[in-house]
């Protein structure tokens, strides 16, 4: 079976259910393939999926790598790279993030709307690859009309969605309550600790994003409350078939 997949999905933590919508598929573990790493994390199984989702050819990452694993930025982002290699032109990136706007619940859809890149290394540090420019333009990392065409459906369907800045920490800790106010009063809405490097790269390879994230916690400034792996991965599957709709409808028509 052979497909030309030119849309690909990574699919973070508690968000794995989403390949099994995908029909018609073949796997590949990550440990199989020549220098991809090898994701540590519980929720994330760690294959390449080729397939369909809404009758489209897709590829597929279940299970991310991050760089709290010890993985440099650039094993973290050499996904993207086979992925624009392969011909992708449009990247759905999905998290799991701790909501810090007051107006967020827990288990709200967060359409990402900009990033704030709070790594200690940046993924395009060293050779530039002759994807992209030296120094990329950053005003549009997120595509706009697939931020409306995921309004629209979200509208059709009666699903509630927010929208937001994205923070990119490195992890492995959860945020202090100190840190929480500091992300926010910057200017982000939730916190995370992957996406912002491969949607950096993504971009300098000239590939559309769209990415939405799962608020699993909240980390208000008046409101501290202790949080745990295993109770975002409880919150992600719960909001993840409602994520999964939003994502289908939208590559299908794509």
């Amino acid at each position: 079976m052979t497909t030309s997949p030119t849309t690909a999905i990574i699919l973070g933590t508690g968000l794995g259910q989403l390949a099994s919508e995908i029909t018609d598929s073949y796997e590949f573990p990550y440990s199989e393939i020549p220098n991809f790493p090898v994701s540590t994390v519980e929720g994330h199984a760690g294959k390449l999926i080729f397939g369909k989702l809404g009758g489209v050819d897709i590829m597929a990452m279940e299970g991310r790598f991050h760089y709290y694993e010890g993985y440099n930025m650039k094993e973290v982002t050499f996904p993207i790279r086979v992925m624009y290699e392969l011909g992708i032109k449009t990247l759905f990136v999905s998290n799991a993030s701790g909501g810090m706007n007051p107006e967020f619940k827990i288990g709200d859809l967060m359409i990402i709307t900009d990033h704030i890149n709070f790594f200690p290394e940046h993924p395009l540090r060293g050779k530039n690859f002759p994807t992209g420019p030296r120094f990329p333009d950053m005003h549009e990392t997120y595509d706009h009309a697939l931020i409306k065409q995921a309004e629209d459906i979200a509208r059709e369907k009666g699903i509630r969605v927010v929208h937001g800045v994205y923070m990119g920490v490195q992890g492995p800790t959860f945020e202090t309550p100190a840190e929480y106010k500091m992300y926010h009063r910057m200017g982000a809405d939730a916190v995370g600790m992957s996406t912002v490097p491969e949607v950096i790269v993504a971009h300098h390879c000239g590939i559309k994003t769209f990415g939405i994230s799962i608020i699993t916690d909240l980390g208000l400034e008046d409101t501290p409350v202790e949080v745990s792996h295993e109770e975002v991965q409880v919150a992600a599957n719960n909001a993840q078939p409602l994520m999964t709709e939003i994502m289908r409808e939208m590559i299908r028509r794509a």
